[in-house]
């Protein structure tokens, strides 16, 4: 027996199908029958690569008991976050200030008629463990809660609005956009990358992209050249990285890099392209860092790319290992979320077969030493223990993932051995297997048959932010390295958003196989102009007919202020009013997580297109967004990069004009506040341009003068 999800589209909600509760999605009808009922809303939130989002599924909410308990007493609504981040915002927002903490997954209970959260949390086991209360307990005091401490419910339902109307509104004191508040800022963000880590481990690629551009500057409080070398090398060096098939993993469960979190996020792949080529760029020239770039593209081509061009959202950190050999015990899960307790207990699949017990984390990824020795010669065994963190004992519940030792080049040894466990893996060699068919649901990866191990399930949806993400990153990695393959793919992906994703002359954020869902967000819209803006500068000096990008830039923009600007405000909210109704607040997001925030990516764009299309309404909206939220960025610097890296671009932004030859050239180069136009009507003798925003320099007749305008510009006050 199936509940109301089984029919939905998002793989996430299908996962909870089959439980005993009686799962509503989020609409109208569910909201109404709360109110109608008077039975509070439980409202949990998660994404379909989750770890113990699934571990949830497979435990409370499977549970029968408790399913009896919660259809009885309370409406119970499944929302996938991916489809509906401004829902995810509001909730992760009032759960932050009830309990000081978050995660997924999200799990809130509100009042039936205004929707307010009065408790939540995240995981909840069946039973007491973890020092966490059983669900069922939960469930019940709950209850008891809402039906007999009405006063008490009352006061804690106007504290919890209250400060979420307070939050959106952005009522503190504005600041001034001087050089200090950049520096303020750029300082508060080094640090963050610079002073260490601790477990868990996680990109933070919104911090290292803003901590990257203060290698201009001579702040003496931090070295950011080093630690923004380092961010790289933890990075490509890691376990977190995949050395086999490519691709970063989500995080780290400990502070040395070594053992990730499993799931391989687009968003993050996206993102850590970008910054590695950016790397590049300023000269910080390791190996390691074009290896995983071409890698990450490798596992891109092979696995997250739609025969229509789009890139896939996600593959989960669980796989499942085949029905023989039986199941050999194993630990159970024995920590909390977020602080490690991934369990295997059986060696991972060698080839070649259909079926699965119950999914385990990362033994699509993990090789035991006896596997190992099997696979490889002698000669190719040392070397890999040599190059990598191998031993007979693991280092990850008695298997091994991989981690470098050493920065550089791999050797042909390596390079051979690591073939061999692509082959164990995929059923064929990395030269013949271009294309590896996702499988989209648990059934299609027990059941099919399959040339190696089992996959990780894929999340096939298009989501177009993380996808913009991605194209952002290849545009970029095309123009630092001359690579018009990494130009093409993101070609593509653009291409089929812009022919997809309008219905009725409004954008829209999802595609499930040509079904195009729910209204664009601002996420969307932000970095979507900036992919646009990132394929015209990265095809200045790779092919012809940039023009085009920068034509849909201004067009999607033109949409974007139409519809999410905040005229009283100032700034971008996360949602259009026309599809904000049944959201308790309406946000303008402006905090960086995993993802940056839309407003920081929003402001730096509105300078780009000043620059490049001369309309001064651009850079007069980006001077109000950024003294909208300037007492964000006095106040608490450590929570928005983004709006810093765009109050950089603000104070800085530079446009070159130059021939296509010398574009070609400059544009590899590390100028983060720089943009190119083709310029082919020069003066006799002049071979560039430098403006500073409504100012050009005197016109450069040398290669050297040029440089040292760019130079100049990059760094003024």
């Amino acid at each position: 027996m199936v509940n109301r999800l089984a029919q939905s589209q998002s793989l996430y909600l299908r996962k909870h199908s089959e439980n005993p509760i009686d799962w509503w999605p989020w609409c109208d009808e569910a909201l109404e029958t709360a109110r109608s009922e008077n039975k509070p809303i439980f409202l949990s939130l998660g994404y379909s690569s989750c770890h113990w989002c699934t571990v949830m599924e497979g435990e409370a909410f499977s549970d029968r008991a408790i399913a009896q308990y919660m259809n009885s007493h309370f409406i119970p609504v499944k929302v996938d976050r991916e489809e509906r981040p401004d829902i995810d915002s509001i909730y992760m927002q009032a759960l932050q200030m009830m309990t000081g903490q978050g995660g997924w997954p999200l799990n809130i209970f509100l009042t039936p008629d205004e929707r307010i959260p009065f408790y939540g949390g995240t995981y909840f086991p069946v039973e007491p463990r973890y020092g966490r209360p059983g669900f069922l307990e939960v469930l019940q005091a709950i209850r008891r809660f809402y039906d007999t401490e009405k006063g008490k419910l009352e006061t804690f339902k106007s504290e919890i609005l209250g400060n979420l109307q307070q939050a959106a509104i952005l009522s503190g004191v504005t600041a001034e956009l001087n050089s200090e508040l950049f520096q303020k800022g750029l300082e508060a963000n080094t640090a963050i990358i610079s002073t260490g880590n601790r477990a868990p481990c996680f990109p933070m690629m919104p911090y290292a992209e803003l901590a990257l551009r203060g290698i201009r500057f001579d702040f003496a409080k931090y070295d950011a050249q080093k630690a923004c070398a380092q961010r790289g090398l933890d990075l490509v060096l890691g376990g977190i990285y995949d050395h086999v098939a490519g691709g970063f993993h989500r995080y780290t469960v400990d502070d040395t890099w070594t053992v990730p979190h499993f799931e391989k996020m687009l968003y993050d792949n996206g993102q850590i392209v970008e910054y590695l080529a950016n790397l590049w760029s300023a000269g910080i020239q390791e190996p390691a860092f074009e290896t995983a770039i071409a890698g990450t593209v490798e596992w891109l081509k092979r696995e997250m790319t739609a025969s229509t061009g789009y890139f896939y959202a996600a593959q989960d950190a669980d796989s499942f290992t085949p029905p023989t050999p039986p199941y050999q015990g194993g630990a159970e899960n024995s920590t909390p979320p977020y602080q490690g307790g991934a369990e295997n207990s059986t060696p991972p699949y060698q080839g070649g077969a259909t079926g699965g017990s119950e999914p385990e984390e990362g033994v699509f990824y993990v090789w035991t030493y006896s596997e190992l020795e099997q696979l490889l010669t002698a000669e190719e065994l040392g070397e890999i223990q040599t190059q990598f963190t191998v031993s007979r004992g693991g280092n990850f519940e008695g298997k091994n993932v991989l981690q470098r030792r050493h920065s550089g080049k791999l050797s042909e040894t390596v390079e051979t051995a690591l073939a061999k466990l692509f082959s164990v893996r995929y059923g064929g060699h990395p030269d013949t297997v271009k294309t590896f068919p996702p499988a989209r649901n648990n059934q299609e990866a027990k059941n099919d048959s399959w040339p190696g191990r089992i996959p990780a399930v894929t999340d096939t949806k298009m989501i177009v932010a993380w996808n913009s993400l991605m194209i952002s990153g290849l545009a970029r990695a095309a123009a630092v390295f001359g690579n018009s393959e990494y130009l093409e793919l993101a070609v593509k992906a653009a291409d089929f958003i812009l022919d997809n994703q309008w219905i009725d002359g409004r954008f829209h954020r999802l595609n499930y196989d040509g079904q195009t869902a729910v209204m664009a967000q601002s996420e969307d819209y932000a970095l979507f102009v900036k992919a646009l803006l990132d394929l015209h500068q990265g095809s200045l000096s790779l092919v012809a007919g940039s023009d085009k990008w920068l034509h849909k830039a201004v067009e999607v923009q033109t949409e974007f202020d139409e519809f999410l600007w905040s005229v009283e405000l100032g700034g971008y909210y996360n949602t259009a009013k026309d599809a904000s109704g049944d959201l308790l607040v309406r946000e303008r997001s402006y905090t960086d997580n995993a993802t940056p925030a839309a407003n920081g990516i929003a402001i730096a764009s509105l300078v780009r297109l000043a620059l490049l299309d001369q309309n001064l309404e651009f850079l007069d909206r980006a001077q109000q967004a950024l003294q909208t939220f300037s007492s964000i960025m006095q106040d608490a610097p450590q929570a928005c990069p983004s709006l810093i890296s765009a109050l950089d671009w603000y104070q800085r932004s530079t446009l070159i004009r130059t021939t296509p030859e010398l574009i070609s050239g400059l544009i590899s180069q590390y100028y983060p506040t720089a943009i190119f136009q083709v310029e082919t009507d020069l003066p006799e003798g002049v071979i560039g341009l430098v403006c500073e925003c409504l100012t050009c320099k005197e016109p450069a007749k040398s290669g050297e003068e040029l440089l040292v305008e760019i130079e100049r510009s990059q760094t003024r006050v």
